[in-house]
């Protein structure tokens, strides 16, 4: 679900708008020591560290000047789109934007990260800009120009197929480690248990 924000308005009364709508508390949950994550019927706790806490105040004015929503298919877009415009030394933002992508293509999205993917390799983000005032105070339309997100979109390039097939199975290859390392362990030590 995109969500079209007044482009007339700054960064900062938007990002406070985006935090009211989503719940997230008054300051974004940067404050909290765990955010919970919802992974289809679970919520599980994932700890905030500094590293997220540095990128996901990025991440979240990407989610606004991208319109891009909050929910599975939202995140999924989002980390795919950030993937394909570079996340520079964020890697919090690469390893959570990988898993994001996994659960989209899991989900059956693929045509969705890819149209993400294809505008992130054509646009800029925030990565490379210092977190002040400045952008802050910027206008959203201002922001979205200079990022070239209201530029239409040209056809996909061979090089943006071959890096789309790369991203997402480096991505489904991380999210099944990460899924099949604690159930190896588990067996394991069911095996020396009952040995």
């Amino acid at each position: 679900m995109r969500i079209d924000y007044d482009a007339a308005q700054s960064l900062r009364d938007v990002r406070a708008r985006y935090f009211r709508d989503n719940g997230f508390g008054e300051d974004g949950g940067y404050a909290k020591a765990w955010v919970p994550v919802q992974l289809g019927p679970v919520t599980v706790g994932f700890p905030n560290t500094a590293a997220r806490v540095r990128a996901v105040k990025f991440h979240d004015l990407h989610h606004v000047v991208t319109g891009y929503g909050t929910d599975a298919v939202g995140e999924a877009e989002i980390g795919a789109w950030e993937a394909g415009s570079g996340c520079g030394g964020f890697v919090a933002a690469w390893v959570l934007n990988a898993y994001a992508t996994a659960i989209g293509y899991l989900a059956g999205k693929p045509g969705a990260l890819w149209a993400a993917f294809v505008r992130g390799r054509q646009t800029h983000n925030l990565y490379q800009t210092p977190f002040d005032d400045a952008l802050l105070d910027a206008r959203l339309g201002e922001v979205r120009a200079r990022l070239g997100l209201d530029a239409a979109a040209a056809p996909a390039s061979l090089g943006d197929r071959l890096a789309f097939a790369a991203w997402t199975a480096s991505s489904l290859v991380l999210a099944l480690a990460t899924i099949a390392a604690p159930i190896a362990g588990l067996a394991w030590l069911g095996h020396k248990l009952l040995s």
